[in-house]
């Protein structure tokens, strides 16, 4: 009766136990400060603004909505993507083999220091280290349009 009490106790101690998402465990793999300081804010205004649909794991919404993670679409152009995050983007699109037509509405409340922050978490886990993306940048790509559009 003991051992069971124990065993209980030490099942109840596990089971209560916090767990790190995948996201936190993310972010703790970087190690330069200044990436981790944009990427935390990123983190919080991509939970806000993108994760509904992207979902907080990066994973989309099955036929509806493509990932961003370990996506192709997302990894060939950084560019592509500060754009679509400002603009929007309608019609159909291939992201790792799979057709989405789901329009993204444009999020023209997103500053590029937003945006900045966003691109920033986004290009720094799920095994990519892209560094710090600044506004600067940001403003840079949402001048013209970009060629894969």
């Amino acid at each position: 009766m003991k051992h069971c009490l124990w065993g209980f106790i030490l099942a109840l101690i596990v089971a209560c136990t916090p767990k790190s998402t995948q996201e936190e465990n993310y972010l703790s793999e970087i190690s330069d400060p200044e990436v981790m300081k944009y990427a935390i804010h990123g983190k919080t205004l991509y939970e806000n603004y993108c994760g509904n649909c992207h979902q907080n794991d990066g994973k989309g919404l099955g036929k509806l909505i493509p990932p961003l993670r370990d996506a192709d679409y997302f990894r060939e152009s950084m560019h592509r993507t500060v754009w679509i995050m400002r603009h929007g983007q309608t019609g159909e699109i291939t992201v790792n083999g799979e057709k989405y037509d789901q329009a993204m509405p444009p999020n023209t409340a997103l500053k590029p220091l937003d945006i900045a922050q966003i691109t920033t978490y986004l290009y720094n886990i799920w095994g990519m280290e892209e560094g710090v993306i600044t506004s600067s940048q940001v403003e840079e790509f949402l001048k013209s349009k970009p060629d894969n559009y």
